[in-house]
């Protein structure tokens, strides 16, 4: 299926399948078992013309007390895995140049569109991947990171995540951002980069939001007046992320749109048939096991329709406004994706789901794309 319109995803942790799993994201998907998300074919089929490749980094990669660190903490620490994510997706660039361009910018990203690739912009899932330094983040950015989700579920000396704080943590957490957390704020502002509230605490949120001089972004949330759930946004964040400029990406994810979708997958993760898969002989580890157990999920889920996906949406464009409201897909780093939208070929299926809506074409223009890249080239100069 071929889509009419411009899609910007604005979060899909794909990029770790080229790592983890050597795949090649510029050829058509593999075995049916890894239940690839996306990829640079499904992309163009589905009309993506500009996607952020979030660079995520496990907790379990930080060393020392700083985060929840474990016992298996790899060499290198969580900054040293970013600069292998990013290699990995310069390598991608270069691999397949009539396919993909890395974007720093808006002039950059037009351009890339103008010949007909798609532009992956670099991004940063948690802000442990700087590891509590400003010259860190410098490092990232002159690599072509534009992006930073400022937290993950792990809570930082200087931010706090929207997940319940470990009694043992081991280190005081603020109720938002810290001094050195303003200063990140500053330098990201100073650096024309996009700061994400997903995943933050409602008193990150308003700390962001208070101390950024540029519109910011939620990546990829949901909206809490549909799903009650700490990774979405209430109807005042909404209209406060709105009135500063900035967008909400739609996420894909069930588990924080739907109650029906979340109750099936907490089924399926006490099931003895998903525990089984990490068990036994030849059974997959690492990354591998977290993507057959994805696979998985997906195979046996109840559906979760393509319609609930629209109604945040929609919920989005009612109190924040239709100019402030995108896709933030988290494609890859989901245990399943809703019906109709199995991969980024799918994308015109959304389309078609917010027509039945009564959204004109221009309106939905604007979701699947434009809303999206005008913050880009507003911040990103």
């Amino acid at each position: 299926m071929q889509s009419r319109f411009d899609v910007f995803d604005a979060h899909v942790d794909t990029i770790l399948r080229e790592l983890d799993l050597g795949e090649d994201l510029g050829l058509a998907p593999g075995p049916v078992d890894t239940a690839r998300h996306l990829d640079l074919v499904q992309g163009r089929e589905g009309g993506l013309g500009a996607v952020v490749l979030a660079a995520w980094v496990a907790p379990h990669f930080v060393r020392g007390n700083e985060v929840l660190a474990k016992p298996d903490a790899q060499a290198g620490g969580a900054n040293a895995r970013v600069h292998a994510i990013l290699d990995t997706a310069h390598a991608l660039a270069a691999r397949h140049p009539d396919q993909v361009a890395i974007v720093r910018n808006g002039a950059e990203l037009s351009v890339a569109r103008s010949a007909g690739l798609i532009a992956a912009i670099l991004g940063i899932e948690g802000g442990h991947a700087i590891e509590n330094s400003l010259t860190k983040l410098d490092e990232v950015h002159a690599r072509g990171v534009r992006l930073m989700t400022l937290v993950w579920n792990n809570h930082l000396p200087w931010i706090r995540s929207c997940q319940t704080v470990p009694a043992d943590l081991g280190f005081e957490v603020p109720a938002g951002l810290s001094d050195f957390g303003r200063e990140v704020i500053a330098r990201m502002n100073e650096l024309h980069m996009l700061a994400d509230v997903s995943h933050s605490a409602v008193q990150t949120f308003d700390d962001v939001l208070e101390a950024s001089t540029a519109p910011v972004i939620a990546s990829h949330s949901g909206c809490t007046a549909i799903r009650d759930h700490p990774r979405n946004l209430t109807d005042d964040q909404l209209r406060r992320l709105a009135d500063a400029g900035g967008c909400v990406g739609i996420v894909f994810h069930g588990g924080f749109l739907d109650d029906e979708a979340a109750a099936e997958d907490a089924r399926i993760y006490a099931s003895p048939e998903y525990r089984s898969i990490r068990e036994g002989e030849g059974a997959p580890q690492g990354a591998a096991l977290e993507y057959a157990q994805n696979a998985y999920h997906q195979r046996i889920a109840k559906p979760m329709s393509i319609e609930v996906v629209s109604d945040h949406i929609m919920h989005g464009i009612k109190v924040a406004g239709i100019e402030h409201v995108g896709l933030g897909s988290d494609y890859d780093g989901i245990p399943r994706t809703p019906e109709g939208l199995e991969n980024a070929a799918c994308y015109p299926n959304l389309a078609a789901s917010l027509e039945r809506r009564g959204l004109t074409s221009r309106e939905i223009e604007g979701v699947l794309g434009g809303n999206l890249r005008r913050l880009f080239s507003d911040v990103c100069r």
